[in-house]
């Protein structure tokens, strides 16, 4: 069954429902923050359990009817398993305190164990009072369950049993990124630079395999620390795809769409206007990676008037290239290569430019991170092993060297170095670094044309 027989069988549900495909159910939305959201109604209309509906041919003021080419029910289509409510209370212990784990937009989530099976789950039960509703609930049902990657987290199956709605989850152990960098305790231990690298690698694999592997593409609209879920080893995959939305057909550049999305992480062209592309969803990789680099959250009052925001707070700091280490997390201690912390910083600050053509695309900021996991902190190296790198960035920083002859880590490759790269690593460099660091120098380039225009002009 494809995407788009899907997405018909999902719009044809929601008109049972009673939502409007062309105005919804609900008020237009504001912008949320993770401790300030909208409110809608409390009253949840009954629906059928989502087993019961069938293909046929429904009628909306958007056109003429459409006939689903779907002889299969929603369950038998995808492979999500279908839980009764009675099997979910047993398996979290009646949602009891003792097995809460955490909240999302969509509501509390549970840690239970699947009493035929034996299986070790997440379940998140829709918060009624909360801004996610019926249309939400079958988004993600329908997205996870014909969206299959490494970096995407597993749905194993739903309730739908008069007004439940309750999604089934693998169990990630280790909990959200924003877990480990945001909510620390005395006995936890921060992540180390490599770790973080590790999850920026996958999480960015994720969004990559959204944009350019789905057919059709998926634009996320929701990336942020806490949505990236951790497995064993911190193995990242992304989570909560209740506001995912298909990309624009190839005709359109954008689609236009009520704002929704987490305050911090949304790209300033679709707050501002509702205009959404593969190119806001990078911006929010950039939130992303800036909060590894710093340590920060996206959005703190405690920062001050004006600086609420990270990417305001680091916007003066990132054009300062000869002093990018000032935006390491205190908790790293230094323990990192300081020319390949200075490459993740361009990296977060090329996805964070304010207008989103001049942002990389989501495969050449996986090229360029491929390149920066492979180079490897060991906190056990002796000085000299760095002697070399550390004396080419310091040259490089005087500007006697052009930055397009140095590889990520501020050297100059000899002969004896090339030989001990690989094939597949010396090409992800080269391809990274001509595609990441090649597009800055034309950023230059074009900001130096229109000085010149400007100056001639007055």
């Amino acid at each position: 069954m494809s995407v788009t027989s899907c997405f018909k069988l999902m719009n044809y549900t929601l008109v049972k429902m009673g939502y409007c495909l062309c105005f919804g159910r609900k008020k237009e939305m504001k912008l949320r923050s993770d401790d300030d959201r909208e409110r809608k109604p409390s009253l949840i209309p009954t629906v059928s359990n989502l087993s019961e509906v069938n293909a046929v041919g429904s009628k909306t003021n958007r056109g003429p009817s459409v006939e689903l080419p779907v002889s299969t029910d929603v369950s038998q289509a995808n492979n999500a398993r279908t839980f009764t409510y009675r099997e979910l209370a047993t398996a979290t212990n009646n949602f009891r305190e003792e097995s809460f784990i955490g909240e999302g937009g969509f509501g509390p989530v549970h840690k239970g164990k699947i009493e035929s099976t034996g299986e070790v789950v997440a379940v998140k039960g829709l918060d009624k009072t909360g801004f996610q509703g019926d249309k939400e609930f079958l988004v993600e049902i329908l997205m996870l369950s014909l969206l299959h990657h490494p970096n995407l987290v597993n749905l194993i199956g739903y309730c739908a049993e008069g007004d439940k709605r309750l999604l089934v989850y693998e169990f990630m152990p280790l909990g959200s990124l924003e877990y480990h960098l945001h909510d620390l305790t005395p006995d936890m231990i921060p992540l180390d630079w490599n770790t973080r690298m590790k999850i920026a690698v996958g999480a960015a694999n994720g969004l990559d395999f959204l944009h350019n592997q789905a057919d059709p593409p998926v634009i996320y609209r929701d990336l942020k620390s806490s949505n990236i879920l951790l497995g064993e080893g911190f193995h990242p995959k992304l989570s909560d795809f209740g506001l995912a939305k298909f990309g624009p057909a190839e005709e359109r550049s954008h689609i236009s769409t009520r704002v929704m999305g987490t305050q911090g992480y949304c790209a300033p062209e679709y707050a501002g206007t509702g205009r959404l592309t593969m190119r806001s969803d990078i911006f929010s990789f950039g939130v992303v990676l800036l909060e590894l680099i710093t340590g920060r959250r996206a959005l703190d009052s405690s920062r001050g008037s004006g600086k609420h925001s990270l990417v305001d707070w680091a916007r003066p700091m990132l054009k300062d290239r000869k002093n990018l280490v000032q935006l390491a997390d205190p908790h790293l201690k230094g323990q990192f290569l300081e020319p390949v912390f200075c490459k993740a910083v361009e990296v977060a600050s090329m996805c964070l430019r304010e207008s989103p053509s001049s942002r990389p695309a989501m495969s050449d900021v996986v090229l360029a991170l491929n390149y920066l996991t492979s180079q490897q902190y060991d906190p056990n190296a002796t000085k000299e092993n760095y002697a070399v790198g550390e004396r080419d960035r310091r040259i490089s920083a005087r500007g006697q060297i052009n930055e397009s002859r140095l590889d990520f880590e501020g050297s100059e490759n000899t002969p004896k170095e090339t030989r001990m790269l690989n094939k597949g690593l010396e090409r992800e460099r080269a391809v990274a670094e001509a595609k990441m660091w090649g597009e800055a120098w034309r950023d230059k380039r074009r900001q130096s044309s229109k000085s010149d225009d400007d100056n001639l002009n007055r």
